[in-house]
């Protein structure tokens, strides 16, 4: 006999701080989107990753379902939208395996889903169809930008002992040999375009994403210490992450001390913290499926040298000037122009100690093009902000930076914001900024 959960049961199988209708809402974009006489397909993941299951952005982005194998089928003509999801396993509960079919009436009230089916039935369904749209690109998954995933997808087409094409590539070939008539087209733009302005139900859940990344790297600074292994702190921030609500890490915490801040996506993290270095970490949780961003570099010790006060101040002071440029109706390249060019005058009444000094501040000015990257369902977003002016709802990470190649060094200082009415919100503005209320913080966890 089939278990069957409560209401209350089932909403543990949903991230309920998406309403039903943020998903029908953004449904009903793709039905303007795709036009009356074409449909969408989208594929779900279909294992586990890591221990526990984890959906596709997109895929969640279109409906918030959890279910291995789940498809959702989008009719344009209708503007309906089915699931298909497997069947639960007889005498099995959900809490243990998962929802199925079987739950057909709690996932369209999650959801908002008019119509939810086995997967068997989906071949029938494909039949009448015409035109069909599908996801091309790769999927993303914490851990798995869009980026990594393409060069994943890549490496592994080019590699003479393997070839295989992506997961989602080779389900469209499926599509096409089983089903010659349609014709197949590309969905992912769409979708795309659609998450570069986030809902005031994304900006809520990102907010907190982005107090958690916070609260994470404060507690960091605060207890750290000369003799601790760097992945001693990304663990802190883990156990804040889960502790609040989040399932653990968006992407790998990059905690680089000493030399291993030259790499920009240092992953060892088994370093020992000496006293002298300065350490920078750059984390953030999935909590609802989004995240944050943030990066902050403070000293081992506690107390910043002279030297590092004078290169990260100035990162800090230019990371200052960019934030308050922010608003909404300028184009990003223009807000890298205008604090370059404030930057330029503090550079030139500032007394560098080094020359090799100097010049990193001056190439940090001249790398126009990288205000940084849009953060979102992933912590490098699959949209953009850069070709058109900035709008209220969009939301970026604000990551200046320089290197110093001939000691090792890679400076920058990141948080991640929101463009709003007035100008930003930003979502990690917690975390101790100004050097000397690093050092503060710093001080007090050694109380």
């Amino acid at each position: 006999m089939k278990k069957h959960l409560t209401m209350e049961q089932a909403r543990y199988h949903f991230k309920t701080v998406f309403p039903p209708a943020e998903f029908a809402a953004r449904r009903k974009k793709l039905y303007d989107a795709i036009g009356a006489g074409s449909h969408a397909l989208l594929r779900g993941e279909t294992r586990e990753s890591g221990g526990s299951f984890c959906q596709a952005a997109d895929f969640f982005y279109c409906c918030g379902v959890e279910i291995p194998g789940a498809f959702l089928l989008l009719s344009g003509a209708d503007r309906t939208a089915t699931l298909f999801v497997p069947h639960r396993p007889a005498d099995t509960h959900p809490d243990n395996v998962g929802l199925g079919v079987e739950d057909a009436r709690m996932i369209r009230h999650f959801t908002g889903v008019e119509a939810v089916c086995g997967v068997e039935a989906m071949a029938g369904s494909l039949k009448g169809i015409k035109i069909l749209y599908a996801l091309h690109k790769p999927a993303e998954l914490p851990h798995v930008t869009r980026w990594t995933a393409l060069h994943a997808d890549k490496a592994r087409a080019e590699d003479p002992w393997d070839g295989r094409p992506s997961d989602r590539l080779h389900f469209i070939s499926l599509l096409k040999t089983r089903y010659q008539h349609l014709d197949i087209r590309e969905l992912d733009p769409f979708i795309f375009a659609m998450r570069r302005v986030k809902s005031p139900c994304e900006i809520s859940v990102m907010r907190e994403a982005g107090r958690l990344t916070a609260l994470a790297v404060t507690e960091a600074m605060r207890l750290t210490r000369p003799g601790m292994v760097e992945r001693e702190l990304s663990a802190l921030a883990n156990r804040i992450y889960r502790a609040h609500g989040a399932t653990g890490e968006a992407y790998g915490t990059i905690v680089a001390s000493g030399r291993n801040m030259q790499f920009g996506h240092y992953s060892r993290n088994n370093a020992v913290m000496k006293d002298g270095d300065i350490v920078l970490m750059d984390g953030a949780p999935d909590y609802h499926c989004y995240t944050s961003d943030i990066g902050r570099i403070w000293p081992v010790n506690g107390t910043y040298a002279p030297w590092q006060r004078e290169l990260y101040g100035f990162v800090v002071d230019y990371h200052k000037t960019l934030l308050a440029l922010l608003r909404p109706g300028v184009m990003a390249e223009d807000v890298l122009k205008a604090a370059a060019k404030k930057m330029a005058k503090v550079v030139m009444r500032t007394t560098f100690t080094k020359a090799i000094y100097k010049a990193a501040a001056k190439r940090m000015l001249e790398f126009n093009g990288h205000l940084s990257h849009p953060v979102g369902m992933s912590v490098h977003d699959a949209c953009s902000y850069h070709e058109k002016p900035l709008e209220p709802g969009v939301v970026l990470s604000v990551d200046p930076m320089t290197w110093v190649p001939k000691e090792e060094l890679y400076i920058r200082c990141e948080d991640t914001v929101v463009i709003t009415r007035n100008g930003i919100e930003n979502f990690t503005a917690a975390a101790p900024l100004e050097l000397d209320d690093v050092e503060a913080c710093m001080r007090r966890g050694t109380a």
